[in-house]
């Protein structure tokens, strides 16, 4: 990935260009120290004047009014505020007419900027003062007052936050009167420009110290450059929040978030003092110490999916690859390209009007349908359909161009959604809410409506990331979330009105990412590289989950990598420099996957005998457990030595009916509550109460036998055998009132339960008996 620049030969400006700023993707505003405001159109190549301030009004910063407002897209920014060197700042309009000039601060306005829905604007001084106006120029509030100037500013991703410097610190304000304020030294030297991106919800700095770094929302820093041969006069992030740019002298850098650099052009321009990206993400200008506006857009863009590698050559072209008998294609499009996408077998494209899908076994023929809004800023992938988000909504749309659904839920904001807080599978869309960050909405995909009568999936920490599992029957979708400490949690995303019961999975887990064709998932766990071969163990029996777990020294992968995905059996690692690296998965776990999903028990055992592998044994219990298959579970169990849950299988295959199997099943995995209540169903109260003896539970089992008027005396006599055992005193209170009213007798009691057992075998022989007890219930 690189920039493309271009540069006129002669300057249009006499003086140094102070700021830029796009209208559409195709227009420019430029304004200078000669007080000429330029409107450039990158269409046309046209440029022309279209106003020249008084000669008082020296401009330094240019902000359009946003584009959109309350979710709802306005065609084109009407109005712009400019700040100028006289302590003023001016509305100014597209004809180029000051509506409003308005008196602001003692010295130059050094920065002006409006929040996200355009209802306020921020202006810093010389002065050292920071100041909110309204949007018709009215001062609302006096946010700062401080010695020095304030040369940036930059408004939080919910406009509730500002972010300005002071000096070498940084510091981070919340509008509300009382909050706390974060404040640290960034750099060694005075700041001149930061910039904080609402998608991915970080900040970027660049200072007299010849340095820019990246930090997230708490003040941490994740990246620091090495030190340039110049000060850092401008930086700005994509609106994706994918990549940002750095403006030095006679210098422009492309970065990844993550800070490392993708290309270094070294054009002829003096200092970049100001840099701005067009809404879609496919342009960037500078405003150009020697008068120059310089143009900027990416090429060399990569995509890579099995044996194809997909790549922008120029804004409206691409070139894929077959790696494996290096066939070329050439795909042209008709606008410029904004956002693509290759996963399962598919290539989606997203121009500035229209959405392209290419199936890879023809590249000939694509698919083409029109974009309601236009600027795409995400493009997710499942095996079924795709994804799309925009401005206006979110969008899921089958391979054949069929729009499926339109999700949406209350204080939904498109314009913040990134790959971590959406994920997609072929029944499921997840989508971590904005507002507070506990919360996953959970949609079905094929209607858009919500699970569970719009119950959201609460977890008790902020979740920083979400992803679903991709294969497998809906009934049994689970989704894996990464919290802000660092935990792994799992859950099944349909609960049928229960709760969402969370079971951690992992710790200090940085990155993860399912496998495209089986449920297995991927992360780097501290400096470990994991794989939970099947992590739904923990829902079956989680003894288990730690034996399903393969893990190996992640060291290859340095600080902080990125997993990009995981298909087939290669994991692809972007470490902290850019780097890519990839790792390979044994194939087994898959195989296994394929053969217990289509219930080939006997494949899967010889799968596990011929590969002589503990986790595979492992993996192969919990499967047969969660599918009921108990001879394979007892095997796999025998095999990981597991005597005691060997035993118990073989107690649960000699019980006498259906439903006390079922049961005994349930009590295996921990589900107590639903192994009494299918007992409760059946009628089966005695073996009801006796689980809840076995697990010691006397307040519940005594409960039953008094609700139910049967079995009291079992209860009592077993209570009264547990403390003598212990030789302790009945202190309970219950206990005590009913142990005065019922005798106990050991012979009775017995008689009652074989009488118990012997009707439960009946009913198991008769299944008419059975039918007609349910009739009667």
């Amino acid at each position: 990935m690189r920039f493309k620049t271009s540069l006129l030969k002669e300057p249009k400006h006499t003086e140094l260009v102070s700021c830029v700023g796009w209208t559409t993707a195709d227009e420019l505003y430029s304004c200078s120290e000669d007080h000429q405001i330029l409107k450039w159109n990158l269409l046309t190549n046209e440029t022309i004047v279209v106003v020249k301030l008084q000669d008082d009004i020296y401009p330094i910063d240019l902000h359009w009014f946003p584009k959109t407002v309350g979710g709802k897209k306005q065609a084109a920014a009407e109005i712009f505020a400019l700040t100028s060197t006289d302590g003023k700042f001016h509305l100014v309009s597209k004809m180029g007419r000051i509506e409003k000039s308005v008196e602001a601060h003692r010295g130059a306005v050094l920065a002006g900027r409006w929040n996200y829905d355009g209802t306020a604007l921020i202006t810093a001084g010389e002065d050292g003062q920071i100041k909110i106006w309204s949007k018709s120029g009215m001062l609302r509030s006096t946010l700062a007052q401080q010695g020095s100037p304030v040369y940036s500013v930059a408004w939080g991703p919910d406009s509730d936050r500002i972010l300005y410097t002071f000096g070498r610190q940084l510091i981070i304000k919340p509008l509300q009167p009382s909050s706390k304020v974060l404040q640290w030294k960034a750099h060694d030297g005075i700041i001149l420009k930061v910039d904080w991106n609402s998608m991915n919800d970080l900040i970027l700095s660049g200072g007299e110290d010849c340095k820019y770094k990246v930090w997230d929302s708490y003040g941490r820093l994740l990246y620091s450059s090495s030190s340039n041969d110049y000060p850092i006069t401008s930086v700005a992030w994509a609106p994706d929040g994918e990549v940002f740019a750095m403006g030095s002298f006679n210098t422009l850098r492309l970065c990844d978030k993550t800070g490392w650099s993708y290309a270094l052009e070294k054009p002829n321009t003096g200092s970049v003092f100001s840099l701005a990206w067009s809404a879609d993400g496919t342009q960037l200008a500078g405003a150009c110490g020697n008068g120059q506006v310089i143009f900027a857009h990416i090429v060399e863009q990569r995509w890579e999916w099995r044996n194809f590698e997909v790549t922008l050559t120029k804004r409206r072209a691409m070139q894929v690859r077959n790696v494996l008998n290096d066939a070329v294609d050439i795909l042209d499009f008709r606008d410029r390209v904004i956002k693509a996408s290759l996963a399962h077998g598919h290539l989606v494209v997203a121009t500035s009007l229209q959405c392209s899908v290419y199936s890879t076994k023809n590249w000939n023929t694509p698919l083409i349908f029109d974009l309601r809004e236009g600027t795409v800023s995400l493009i997710l992938q499942a095996e079924r359909h795709f994804l799309l988000v925009d401005g206006g909504g979110i969008y899921v749309y089958s391979y054949e161009g069929r729009l499926v659904s339109t999700p949406k839920f209350p204080g939904m904001r498109t314009d913040i959604l990134n790959a971590q807080s959406v994920s997609l599978s072929n029944d499921t869309i997840a989508i971590r809410d904005k507002t507070d960050e506990k919360v996953v909405y959970l949609f079905d995909a094929q209607t858009g409506k919500a699970f569970g009568d719009g119950k959201t999936l609460t977890h008790k920490m902020e979740v920083m990331e979400i992803a679903l599992d991709q294969c497998g029957p809906s009934s049994d979708r689970k989704i894996a979330l990464i919290d802000k400490n660092r935990d792994l949690y799992l859950t099944s995303v349909r609960r049928l009105g229960r709760e969402h019961s969370m079971h951690k999975i992992g710790t200090m887990v940085h990155t993860m990412a399912w496998n495209d064709s089986a449920n297995i998932l991927c992360g780097i766990q501290d400096s470990q590289f994991a794989v939970w071969y099947y992590p739904s163990a923990v829902c079956v029996d989680k003894d288990l989950l730690p034996k399903t777990l393969f893990t190996k020294d992640g060291s290859e992968f340095s600080r902080t990598p990125h997993i990009l995905n995981y298909v087939g059996t290669q994991v692809t690692v972007r470490r902290a420099d850019g780097s890519l690296v990839y790792s390979s998965v044994s194939s087994y776990p898959t195989l296994l996957h394929e053969y217990t999903g289509s219930a080939r028990w006997e494949d899967a055992l010889r799968l596990c005998r011929f590969a002589k592998d503990q986790t595979l044994w492992a993996c192969l219990a919990g499967m047969a457990l969660a599918n009921r298959e108990l001879t394979t579970a007892e095997v796999a169990y025998a095999a990981i030595r597991e005597v005691d849950k060997v035993q118990y299988i073989n107690f649960i295959k000699d019980l006498p009916s259906k439903e006390s199997s079922l049961a005994h099943m349930l009590l295996f995995s921990g589900h107590v509550q639903e192994a009494e209540a299918t007992l409760l169903q059946a009628g089966l109260i005695y073996q009801a109460i006796q689980i809840h003896i076995n697990l010691y539970n006397w307040d519940r089992a005594l409960e039953l036998a008094v609700k139910h008027k049967t079995h009291v005396d079992t209860v009592l006599a077993h209570r009264q055998k547990f403390l003598q055992d212990f030789g302790k005193k009945e202190t309970n209170k219950r206990f005590l009132q009913y142990s005065e009213g019922v005798e106990v007798d050991w012979e009775k009691i017995q008689a009652k339960i074989e009488m118990e057992l012997a009707k439960e075998r009946e009913r198991a022989a008769n299944p008419s008996v059975r039918s007609s007890m349910a009739s009667h219930r």
